[in-house]
């Protein structure tokens, strides 16, 4: 499952409460890219070779919402779909207990309100 992350800092905006309304988005290459806030945009364009290479393996647990690279992630199928989370048994289990609303909070289609519990601002 495809969940926004910072293309600089490698943050989900979802676990930051960034709704797809308040995200930035800067473009590169014909690709648009979301970003937690304008800083992270300048910050992306001094290497976005670098930061896109860095980020490109990122995923986002759908439980705790916290950020690993896929090497270090479990993968367990539900319903025919596939999801990778972090390695806390618990994750997994509290998953299963409520599946549709973390998978649409993953897809930013909650009014999940974040670390900073809606407040303006992020890292």
């Amino acid at each position: 499952m495809d969940t926004p992350i910072c293309s600089s800092c490698g943050c989900s905006l979802v676990r930051l409460g960034i709704t797809r309304e308040k995200a930035a988005y800067f473009s590169y290459k014909d690709k648009q890219y979301f970003f937690c806030c304008e800083g992270c945009i300048e910050v992306f364009k001094t290497n976005p070779e670098e930061l896109l290479q860095e980020t490109a393996n990122l995923i986002v647990c759908p439980s705790c919402l916290a950020e690993k690279p896929i090497s270090v992630t479990v993968e367990q199928a539900f319903d025919g779909e596939s999801y990778k989370f972090c390695r806390c048994p618990f994750c997994i289990d509290l998953f299963k207990k409520n599946k549709d609303y973390f998978i649409k909070r993953l897809a930013w289609e909650t009014d999940y309100a974040g670390v900073f519990g809606g407040e303006d601002g992020c890292c």
